[in-house]
């Protein structure tokens, strides 16, 4: 097992189980515990605070939550499985008909073994979650139910993680951490961000800076956004990670422009390592916080990365979403391995997109070259020449020759070695 897998299947032992709601004990534990692996700052907000038109809620604390026959004995608790419970739910003492227990209880629509993840943070109401098989067995007339809850004034917690580059330009990740006793949505992808600022920190400063920010999703992009506001120029682009542990293959969400250096490095990148990758426009694969970062008034141009089925599929956007069986045993880390080394191309892709500059005139006499093997890359030289205009970047050549990313940075290395081309910014 490398090293890197290693450190990230202890990380996903130690917090998946926890209790991460949004506003919450566990959140936080979760959070600090995540820190031990790179230096984090970590921001609060507290309740109440404006965040653009979002407002940070109330922290949520559950004292227990069970549901009861009448002669007292335990149908299910949250002590057995946090899910049982809803995220955010009212305090609820008393006898209830089986009419009104099912009002209230909530099951899997899609695998009926499961037990849901069903929140309703702005909503107020009381919510009990089990499975579809167990609730096709509840046939008493009356049960009991106990859900101690408290709301309370918190602080919302977000992490970021700052590898400054040589350059105060930045791109920045994202990953969301407050989804309950789940792994793949989105503890993955919190898990690939910090694997990714580790390589980052290990090696010399970058061209430019690159920030992860952990947070709870929608709201904890609003909150450190509204914030942070003044740093937002500086932002070139973004990515958000998520699901990347499932046995699916990659799928890339656009910009919503589109056309940013982040989108052009990923069509790149996972041209040559995941073939099977399937691409949607924005909003059109999965929605999460880069909604926020590409919104108006803002306008980074993030994109999203995931393993997911397309919308189309029965299970989409995989089995297990949203469920308890959304736990490490059912993720690949081998998957997750791969999309940290997927991400790790993409920074290399944007570091190396420099813009090439001609030295030479008229078509190459490639005879005259050692470097320049003509049999080989032939497809290169009566493509990428014509397009080093002096203003493309590697990204834009590689997009426009139709040659894959790897192959014309090894052209264009030549051409630099042997006096025909220089790297300008």
């Amino acid at each position: 097992m490398s090293e890197q897998m290693s450190w990230m299947r202890t990380a996903a032992e130690a917090v998946w189980r926890m209790r991460r709601d949004i506003v919450s004990d566990g959140y936080d534990e979760a959070l600090h515990r995540l820190a031990t692996n790179v230096p984090m700052t970590i921001h609060e907000y507290p309740t109440g605070t404006e965040c653009f038109t979002w407002i940070v809620p109330e922290k949520w604390t559950c004292r227990q939550a069970r549901l009861e026959t009448l002669d007292g004995k335990m149908v299910f608790s949250d002590r057995e499985n946090p899910l049982h419970v809803m995220s955010y739910s009212l305090s609820f003492s008393g006898e209830v008909t089986r009419e009104v227990l099912f009002n209230h209880l909530h099951t899997h629509k899609k695998i009926p073994e499961a037990v849901p993840f069903i929140f309703k943070y702005y909503e107020r109401d009381w919510g009990l979650c089990c499975s579809q098989i167990l609730k096709n067995t509840l046939a008493d007339e009356k049960y009991r139910v106990i859900i101690e809850s408290e709301f309370s004034a918190g602080t919302l917690k977000v992490g970021e993680v700052l590898v400054q580059g040589q350059s105060d330009e930045c791109y920045v990740f994202c990953a969301h951490l407050c989804h309950p006793h789940q792994f793949n949505d989105d503890l993955a992808g919190v898990l690939c961000g910090l694997e990714t600022m580790r390589q980052l920190a290990q090696g010399p400063p970058p061209r430019f800076s690159y920030r992860l920010l952990i947070l709870p999703e929608t709201i904890g992009s609003a909150a450190w956004l509204s914030h942070n506001e003044s740093l937002i120029p500086s932002f070139r682009g973004g990515l958000f990670l998520e699901m990347l542990a499932t046995s699916h293959a990659h799928a890339f969400q656009s910009s919503f422009s589109g056309d940013s250096d982040m989108d052009q490095a990923c069509r790149q990148v996972l041209a040559e390592r995941d073939p099977d990758h399937w691409e949607g426009g924005f909003l059109k694969v999965v929605l999460n916080d880069e909604r926020m970062f590409n919104g108006p008034g803002v306008r980074v141009p993030m994109a999203s990365l995931s393993r997911i089925l397309p919308r189309d599929q029965f299970f989409s956007p995989y089995r297990e979403y949203h469920s308890d069986e959304d736990s490490p045993k059912a993720g690949s880390f081998s998957n997750l391995e791969a999309s940290c080394d997927l991400v790790m191309a993409v920074v290399n892709a944007l570091e190396r997109n420099l813009v090439p500059i001609p030295l030479f005139k008229g078509e190459i006499f490639c005879s005259r070259y050692k470097g320049i093997e003509y049999k080989r890359m032939a497809p290169l030289v009566f493509s990428v020449p014509y397009l080093m205009d002096g203003n493309r970047t590697v990204l834009e050549i590689a997009d426009e020759s139709g040659q894959p990313l790897t192959v014309v940075l090894g052209f264009l290395d030549v051409l630099v070695s042997e006096g025909l081309a220089r790297w300008s910014d």
